[in-house]
């Protein structure tokens, strides 16, 4: 009987792994970012990082450097 997870693991390959590791570290760093940014700019940090998390992400990045007030 074959393993469902083996092949999967195998095929993704170590530069697979690498790749989605940044991309978390790039994620985690985006809504971080935000929320400071947030911060400093007078906002509820929380509400722009929760914003930033729960859209697809890109887009609630996008979204918020498109609607931050100005300095």
């Amino acid at each position: 009987m074959e393993q469902p997870i083996g092949p999967f693991l195998s095929g993704f390959g170590l530069i697979g792994i690498i790749l989605c590791i940044l991309l978390l570290v790039f994620y985690v760093w985006s809504i971080v970012w935000a929320y400071k940014d947030a911060q400093r700019r007078g906002k509820p940090g929380w509400l722009v990082a929760l914003v930033v998390l729960l859209m697809v992400w890109p887009v609630g990045l996008v979204v918020w450097l498109l609607l931050r007030p100005q300095t």
